[in-house]
Formats: structure tokens, sequence, C-alpha cells
């Protein structure tokens, strides 16, 4: 046993390197070109069905980049992809429909969403605003994101720093064509979105 724990332990120091507690500060998060980090990063979103609960689903395929500025985050610049294929509801079956679907996201005429950041506003120490360009089935529309800066750290495998956050926002599906099944199905407009990400300085 006391030769495992020989074994273990230099395994446990390297692993503990690479990972260190998010520091918090806007100004600990050094300024410069960041790629989203897809095994990190999730774009949920829900709606009203029925009135009876928070219909819930997620895409699987998301990429992007952050030009991020640490004296003035208000000039950064978020770019965002998502592969509107990649939906996932837990239904194989439902997602080709959604994916496919002139009714929904029509991939096949319209293959990806898009978010380009326009305005971003300060609010608080590691808090602000986000509006930037959706860009849906072919229709681009103003989107205001609240975003919480969870801070910059080490993250496993990822040689530079890591800049994590979380944001919220809604926008109506109807905005963007795709109201089917709101009025005659009481499906909800209003899409209620909820997103995780961390960049990893690029290289």
């Amino acid at each position: 046993m006391m030769i495992k724990h020989i074994f273990l332990a230099p395994a446990a120091i390297v692993l503990l390197g690479c990972i260190s507690p998010a520091v918090q500060q806007v100004s600990a998060a050094p300024s410069g070109n960041y790629k989203l980090d897809p095994t990190h990063a999730s774009v949920n979103w829900s709606l009203s069905h029925a009135g009876l609960s928070q219909y819930t689903a997620r895409f699987d395929s998301i990429s992007g980049a952050l030009e991020f500025n640490q004296d003035a985050p208000e000039t950064s610049r978020i770019d965002i992809r998502i592969d509107p294929r990649s939906v996932n509801t837990g239904l194989p079956d439902f997602d080709e429909t959604l994916a496919t679907s002139a009714n929904y996201f029509d991939a096949d005429s319209y293959p990806e969403i898009r978010y380009v950041s326009a305005a971003i506003v300060k609010t608080g120490d590691n808090r602000g605003t986000v509006t930037g360009d959706l860009t849906l089935r072919g229709v681009t529309k103003p989107v205001t994101l609240d975003v919480v800066f969870n801070g910059a750290g080490k993250s496993f495998g990822n040689p530079g720093k890591t800049l994590g956050f979380s944001a919220t926002g809604t926008f109506n599906r109807s905005d963007f064509g795709m109201d089917y099944l709101i009025t005659l199905g009481n499906i909800g407009d209003k899409i209620s979105l909820n997103i995780q990400a961390e960049f990893n300085e690029a290289q």
C-alpha cells in the first residue's frame, strides 16, 4: 500500500498543478485572444410547454473566440457559432425534426447560429451585459445577455490562462420566424438561455 501511495503522489501533484482556483478580479485576467473550450461550455435553452413545465434542451457543438481587454473589458469582443444540427433533447428522432424541419431550425437552409457582441457594459466588479447580434434562421436581431465573470485560472490540459463566464438571457423565437405552435399548441414564444463557457488562452 505504501508503494502505491508513493507512485500516486507525484501524479496527484501534477494534476493539482494544472488546476488552480479561479481569481475573480477582472484585472487578473490577461488581455489577449482566447478560444472557447467546447468540453467546458454549454448552451441550454428552455421554453414553456403549455404552461406545464419549462421544456429544456441544449446544443452539443459550439465554437467561438474571445478577444479580451483587461484594462477596458467593454471593448472586448465575443464571436460564438453553434451547429443547429447538434440540438439535443435526449430524443434522437425529435432532435432530427428540430434540426431539419422548416418549422424549427431548418439547418439545411441555415447551417449556423451565430452570436457576435456589439456592446459590452460593465455593471459590477465581475458582472456586465453583452448585447450582440444573434443570427438564427437567416434573421439577425439584438439579444442582451447578463454575464458573470467567474474568474481566471488554470485549467487541466491548457498551458495558458482560462477565463470562465456564466450568462443568461431571453428572446422571442417568433422574431426569428420560428412561430410554429405558439398559438395552436400553446408552446412558449420566449426562449430562456443559460450559458456556461470557458475560454482558453490562445497559444
